[in-house]
């Protein structure tokens, strides 16, 4: 397999003499998975057991939606990965890789040419070709479909079919980091009967990807089965994939809310893989004969989010103490067990543009006492924090509480179901709350526009609504940039800009601690935590 950084975001002069090849279905000779944690190497194999059988995963939430253009959320994004394929992807290293393209260059400063694989059909026996991929980006760009991940390619004025297998791209600004954008879930490719149907049903009343969800049609090395809502998802193998098949015959994604619930079913030998395995479980499943633990350093950011558009946390005083409050270390060392690392912003060094010259916020409870007061409330005030019913966000809630209780701050918790808390937060119902983002483009491009630009507040991702023209336009500026040292100073001070405003409370990039069975081979994670499914045998 042919590896390339050369397309990460830098200068346009290194991006235009740089065409990236390759096959995009078989892995290296001798590459490894271990990077990430995998305790004994079974990933390495790279699934070497028979193939057959049924992969079952135990998951901590349901789906939202098999519509990949108007999902926001990691758990679709999980069946997304496996049913539906992207331009580009991402190795284990975070490498960029073809997958339904086959190469890309950039022709003008402003312009990209992809070179499309030929002879691959979608699950409902249509092809695909350049004219679906101009579908599928109007799709997420189109205004009607609200997709939440326009973000990734708003950029783009036009998309130009220049043959069946070649998709010109037309931006408004020069753009380095486009194929990264594209090896995103969210930029999963739907065949184009499913996109024309979903514009039908949306013509007789139903909403944007009512259909695509009866009629979820991808390239994938799996194609959905059912989805029984609150219960589970399967999928089987789809035997006319295009690249190499998947090992197992189904893979089925159930929905085991409760922590201790999921690991005894992976005890018993009811789970091959369960997600997610909080750090204070992980003794237990190093300790159980049978099963270990697979840990993947994250490209993610875990948060506590502070509703600008509401008093007092729309005093940046406010914010900034609530930030120095919080003990973060005990928050590694309890509740993460020594996984994961501190924050100093929302990006960590899987990320173009990351700096490690950012300072982590220490706690400092006086400090924190003298900027509420200066702010007025040097009685405190009572407020409410948001959270999901996963137990490592609940833990984070009670020991924030704590905090916030020493400057005279009282913090009661809701805990709302995973689906409700989306909504509730995007649409600015909360105070404070706990969340998390994956870093799934390996640029800072992507998570500074989609938490804080002023375009996405609310649904879409910026959900403590910050509104703020001076970051929006330092945001442009990197965005645009062709001089890489340039570029990451400006995403520095972009970074230094959010702690000072503190429009959030950065806690950590969390680790993704999964647990398997020991006779799993070939699984892995990427950065983000989405399962890579299609080597995984069962022995």
């Amino acid at each position: 397999m042919f590896k390339s950084k050369a397309l990460k975001a830098g200068a346009f002069s290194l991006a235009l003499a740089t065409v990236v090849t390759g096959c995009a279905s078989e892995p290296d000779e001798g590459e490894t998975t271990d990077e990430g944690g995998d305790s004994d190497g079974s990933a390495e194999e790279g699934g070497s057991g028979e193939a057959g059988g049924d992969l079952k995963i135990g998951v901590l939430s349901d789906i939202n939606t098999l519509d990949p253009h108007t999902a926001s959320d990691v758990p679709s994004g999980q069946v997304h990965t496996a049913i539906y394929e992207t331009l580009t992807k991402f190795n284990e290293d975070m490498e960029l890789e073809p997958l339904l393209a086959e190469s890309w260059e950039a022709t003008d400063e402003n312009v990209w040419e992809f070179k499309l694989v030929e002879g691959v059909q979608f699950h409902d026996g249509s092809d695909f070709n350049a004219e679906v991929v101009k579908a599928n980006v109007e799709r997420i760009l189109d205004e009607e479909i609200g997709s939440p991940r326009a973000i990734l390619f708003e950029i783009i004025d036009e998309v130009n079919v220049i043959d069946d297998y070649t998709v010109e791209f037309v931006t408004e600004d020069p753009f380095a980091p486009l194929p990264d954008h594209f090896a995103h879930y969210a930029s999963s490719i739907v065949s184009k009967e499913s996109i024309d149907g979903d514009y039908e049903a949306m013509e007789d009343g139903d909403q944007a990807g009512a259909y695509i969800n009866q009629n979820p049609a991808g390239t994938g090395f799996f194609e959905f089965e059912e989805w029984n809502s609150g219960n589970d998802v399967k999928l089987v193998n789809f035997e006319d994939y295009w690249g190499e098949n998947a090992k197992v015959d189904t893979v089925t994604l159930e929905v085991i809310p409760e922590d201790l619930t999921r690991l005894g079913n992976l005890e018993s030998g009811d789970m091959h893989i369960v997600d997610p395995v909080t750090a204070s479980d992980l003794a237990r499943v190093e300790g159980n004969e049978g099963v270990e633990p697979y840990i993947r350093d994250g490209a993610s950011i875990t948060y506590l989010g502070f509703n600008m558009e509401k008093e007092p946390f729309d005093d940046p005083l406010v914010r900034q103490a609530l930030d120095m409050a919080l003990d973060k270390q005990a928050m590694l060392d309890g509740i993460l067990e020594g996984t994961g690392e501190a924050a100093n912003g929302p990006i960590n060094d899987t990320q173009f543009g990351y700096s490690a010259d950012i300072p982590v916020q220490e706690q400092d409870i006086e400090g924190a006492k003298e900027l509420l007061a200066e702010a007025g409330y040097e009685d405190g005030f009572e407020t409410t924090i948001w959270t999901n019913d996963s137990r490592e966000r609940q833990d984070i809630a009670e020991l924030a509480q704590a905090n916030f209780e020493e400057i005279g701050v009282t913090a009661n918790i809701n805990t709302v179901e995973w689906g409700a808390y989306l909504d509730a937060t995007g649409a600015g119902e909360h105070d404070m709350f706990i969340l998390g983002l994956s870093l799934g483009t390996g640029d800072a491009d992507y998570p500074l526009h989609m938490l804080f630009h002023s375009d996405n507040a609310g649904p879409p991702g910026n959900r403590v609504f910050m509104k703020d023209d001076e970051f929006d336009a330092l945001l442009q500026e990197a965005r645009i940039e062709q001089d890489e040292d340039q570029r990451l100073a400006l995403y520095k001070e972009a970074v230094e800009y959010l702690n000072e405003e503190q429009p959030m409370s950065f806690l950590y990039h969390p680790s993704h601690i999964m647990g398997m069975q020991s006779n799993v081979q070939g699984f892995w994670a990427d950065g983000s935590g989405i399962y890579q499914l299609q080597d995984v045998t069962i022995n």
